[in-house]
């Protein structure tokens, strides 16, 4: 689950790059990177570490032009700290850059394909730079270089992967290309910029990006649809991949997506509320006599439901967790011991709103659940006299295939067991989850056009399909134990 912005400007864009990287930095904390195309030159930096570690000022001197893509990477490929920052570049045909949030579930076959059939090299385990190959093979079977020609490539690569993916790229002596797989797992949105010479673009994962820079949400792109931006500021679009299911990422609602942000033409805030609201509901009608005290988020992602909890019981919220905001996203961290080692430096307990309480702890989900058995433990070392535990999102029992880091079904604490076996491993005296219908309820309600989701890791239904063996490749490829192995 990584973070991408595209700017095609009438001045030079890497500092609102940078700026737009910064807001996206939640979605990936191990590495960073920015390519610009000036004239027929095409200037790319990157490094491993947060936006702020991998920028300064000689390199953001070096990147000139008037076009440019960024991106933000969270390994669910690799080892952390790799050589697969983004953007990926190639100097054939053309000049291309391409940076990529999702994941290809046919990297292997098309890892053959490309250097057996295409002729064409890659260098890194990351499937980014084999979807990069062939983007640019399809661009070399075309005659010329217009938006059309790119059209008729970006059809050629919705044929050959599969997957989820948003795609942002730069071609030299065209502009800026961006596409979005037929089923729209992943996020993609456009913006646009009025100014005295005339209208700029911006292609984001996230529409947050466009607040800080100034720019309007226009719509998001399109499950299936391309969108070349070319140097002279001309918007083409066009369909190149026949209708399917429409399954964008719910998980992004859940917790991923920043809640300032709309997806789908759906506010994350507002779909986050409901989710708190329904799961209010669900504990009054299992135990309409509770005993609750107080209602107590797990910051960040889960404050929006927690408030709606406590409104919809008639109990207090209150904060009770301090969060160190120097520590990053433990969900979103390369390993099992690096997530382990972050929570209790990552979180810590206002003893005064736990001594002698029911307190209802109310994360955004539960994955691994090593985070909620470890703050189970910090409220009831603070003081507590019972402690429940509710999940805004259903049980996460399947591994996610499409780009966020669940490929190892015997990693997830419900993988396999039963509410109560959940309940028992995390120490917790009451565990709730959300229902599976009450979360597409909160999201969809939204928009009516949104009636399927991709909810593979709470139903195992890919919307892809799945190869035979596919789950236990990735598993053992991308386990946390297999993170530690050198590459």
């Amino acid at each position: 689950m990584c973070g991408i912005i595209g700017l095609v400007g009438h001045t030079e864009v890497a500092a609102s790059l940078y700026d737009g990287l910064t807001v996206l930095q939640h979605r990936g904390q191990d590495a960073a990177g920015i390519a610009t195309a000036d004239g027929n030159v095409l200037r790319v930096q990157k490094g491993s570490g947060l936006v702020s570690e991998v920028f300064d000022e000689p390199k953001m001197r070096l990147l000139t032009g008037r076009i440019g893509i960024a991106h933000c990477r969270y390994p669910t490929a690799g080892s952390a700290g790799s050589d697969e920052a983004q953007p990926f570049y190639v100097n054939s045909p053309y000049g291309i850059a391409l940076a990529h949030n999702g994941n290809l579930i046919n990297t292997e076959n098309l890892r053959r394909e490309v250097f057996e059939q295409d002729r064409r090299n890659v260098n890194t385990q990351s499937d980014s730079e084999v979807l990069l190959n062939v983007m640019a093979h399809e661009l070399s079977q075309q005659e010329d270089l217009t938006p059309e020609a790119v059209f008729d490539a970006v059809a050629g690569v919705h044929k050959r992967c599969r997957g989820g993916y948003a795609i942002l790229s730069v071609v030299l002596g065209l502009g800026l290309v961006a596409f979005r797989d037929p089923h729209g797992i992943r996020p993609l949105v456009l913006g646009r910029r009025e100014t005295g010479n005339g209208p700029e673009y911006a292609i984001a994962s996230e529409s947050v990006a466009f607040d800080l820079l100034g720019f309007t949400r226009v719509r998001d792109v399109m499950p299936g649809e391309a969108i070349v931006i070319t140097e002279k500021g001309e918007l083409h679009a066009r369909q190149c991949a026949p209708q399917s299911e429409h399954a964008p990422c719910i998980f992004e609602y859940v917790y991923f997506a920043r809640p300032d942000s709309m997806i789908e033409n759906v506010s994350v805030h507002k779909a986050r509320m409901r989710m708190g609201m329904k799961l209010g509901q669900k504990i009054l009608r299992l135990r309409p006599d509770h005993d609750i005290d107080s209602v107590i988020p797990i910051p960040d992602s889960s404050r929006d439901a927690a408030l709606e909890v406590a409104n919809a019981i008639g109990v207090k919220y209150r904060e009770g967790f301090v969060k160190n905001r120097y520590v990053g996203r433990t969900f979103i961290m390369p390993g099992q011991s690096e997530r382990v080692k972050s929570v209790r430096r990552k979180l810590n307990p206002i003893h005064l709103e736990f001594r002698n309480r029911v307190v209802l702890l109310v994360d955004d989900s539960i994955v691994r659940g090593t985070t909620s058995r470890q703050i189970v433990q910090m409220a009831r070392e603070a003081g507590a006299k019972k402690v429940y535990l509710a999940s805004a999102a259903p049980p996460v029992r399947y591994p996610n295939i499409y780009g966020i880091d669940m490929p190892a079904a015997n990693e997830l604490v419900a993988h396999g067991r039963t509410e109560d076996e959940v309940q028992e491993l995390l120490g917790c005296d009451w565990l709730i989850y959300q229902d599976l219908d009450d979360l597409k309820w909160a999201v969809s309600e939204g928009n009516d056009a949104l009636t399927g989701f991709d909810d593979s890791c709470f139903t195992g239904r890919y919307v892809t399909g799945v190869e035979d063996g596919y789950l236990d490749r990735l598993q053992a490829a991308r386990s946390d134990e297999s993170k530690k192995r050198p590459r």
